[in-house]
């Protein structure tokens, strides 16, 4: 079976980005204003920047999902600083709705499709848009100093797409994935991995991958 086909007897194992933008929705409501210029996680951006971060890829995503290739799915997350418009608040969590909707579809997982202007498979970019949900949902909450956690199936998918791959010290080719080799969109946010623990938990050994400090803390 071609790599880029999903069987429609799979569709049920399909990953679900839905309790993902679900949870970062409900990071918006505790969100004070006052936060907006906080640290995160991402030494180039505050808490704003963040949030115009997650709703420039939800709508990419979106698009990316719908096979919808125009200008949201062209523009490199690296391109210019993010801005957060002043409706934000309604904004967001509907592109966040929309986005996991538009990756319930199984023509989503199929084919090709582009998003941060390079071309995935659909298979592929829908395990990238999980894990910006899920890695960029950890640095909101942890920006804003609220609990976070993830589901374990999406945690595996994560770790999945972060893992070294390669031949050299980290693997065949000498690649780390940072540089988007593990199929991601080569988003500079996600950085070479941080060492944990072996018996680390699963969010934090997904978090390291990504190039974080799980303890990070704002100020730290």
């Amino acid at each position: 079976m071609d790599a880029q086909e999903t069987p429609v007897s799979d569709v049920a194992a399909l990953p679900d980005l839905e309790p993902a933008a679900r949870r970062i929705a409900a990071l918006l409501g505790p969100l004070d204003d006052s936060r907006l210029d906080g640290p995160t996680p991402c030494p180039d951006y505050a808490v704003r920047e963040l949030l115009g971060h997650l709703t420039g890829l939800a709508t990419a995503f979106r698009d990316a999902a719908r096979k919808d290739l125009g200008a949201s799915t062209a523009v490199s997350p690296d391109a210019a600083l993010p801005v957060l418009d002043d409706d934000w608040r309604e904004v967001l969590p509907l592109r966040l709705d929309e986005m996991a909707a538009a990756w319930r579809s199984p023509d989503a997982w199929t084919g090709m499709t582009r998003a941060g202007g390079v071309e995935l498979p659909g298979e592929v970019a829908g395990a990238v848009a999980l894990n910006e949900l899920v890695v960029h949902g950890w640095d909101l909450a942890r920006s804003t100093g609220q609990p976070y956690a993830a589901g374990e199936a999406e945690l595996r998918s994560c770790e999945a797409l972060l893992a070294p791959v390669g031949n050299g010290p980290d693997g065949p080719d000498g690649s780390d994935g940072s540089d988007g080799s593990d199929g991601s969109d080569g988003d500079s946010l996600f950085g070479p991995p941080v060492p944990v623990p072996d018996d680390a938990p699963p969010l934090d050994r997904v978090i390291a991958l990504s190039g974080r400090r799980p303890d990070w803390q704002p100020g730290s």
